[in-house]
């Protein structure tokens, strides 16, 4: 069992940055790969980041190549989005994820844990 919460969300202007933090509790989290998801108002949920147990896979929504950064640090349980170069289309409520396993995955229904979600809202 994983449970995960979320933290770092806020209101920026566009262009501006955010690090959003994400703590995991449980022995094996290490062992877990971590994705990250957003939904905005009125739309499905969608993928953004993931990353896999090892740190040396990563991938990224087409949205956001180039401006967001994942990261892990597993010996403090906590995986990481930095955002630059935020636009307003960014907003959205962002959750992290955790899935059993190595490989990268960015469909929602690979993963087993989510967290509540920490808003983002990026003003113009």
């Amino acid at each position: 069992q994983v449970q995960l919460v979320e933290s770092g969300g806020g209101l920026v202007q566009a262009g501006g940055s955010l690090r959003l933090s994400c703590a995991a509790s449980g022995r094996t989290y290490s062992t877990y790969a971590m994705g990250w998801f957003r939904q905005a108002p009125g739309k499905e949920r969608e993928f953004v980041a993931a990353i896999s147990r090892s740190d040396l896979n990563t991938y990224y929504a087409d949205s956001v190549k180039g401006r967001f950064t994942i990261s892990r640090d597993n010996a403090k349980n906590t995986v990481y989005l930095q955002m630059n170069s935020l636009k307003p289309e960014d907003t959205a409520v962002y959750h992290c994820a955790a899935r059993p396993g190595s490989v990268v995955v960015t469909t929602q229904n690979a993963y087993d844990y989510w967290g509540q979600g920490t808003q983002v809202t990026v003003s113009s």
